[in-house]
């Protein structure tokens, strides 16, 4: 079962961090076609992937501690979706 969509008080932090790693992305190809130091654009593309990375934490974060919450009861209950959710979110940590 699919839960509603929710939009979260983090969710604005996530856009902005991914927001962040499209700019050096683009930095990134417009750096390779211009055929920049390797040093400068590895250097780049570290700060695209802490930038998702981050992204990502913060998402998987914010699910664990609002989304699943109030699924406990449902649990509790005897009903496994919700910890196979849990199973399947927590894998990208």
């Amino acid at each position: 079962m699919q839960e509603a969509l929710q939009r979260h008080q983090s969710h604005d932090e996530i856009i902005k961090r991914l927001k962040r790693a499209d700019g050096h992305l683009r930095r990134v190809i417009t750096m390779i076609e211009e055929a920049r130091p390797c040093v400068d654009i590895a250097q780049q593309l570290y700060a695209v992937e802490k930038a998702v990375c981050q992204a990502k934490r913060t998402l998987i974060h914010d699910h664990l501690d609002h989304c699943l919450e109030h699924r406990v009861e449902v649990i509790a209950e005897g009903e496994a979706a919700s910890l196979d959710e849990f199973k399947q979110i927590a894998r990208y940590l």
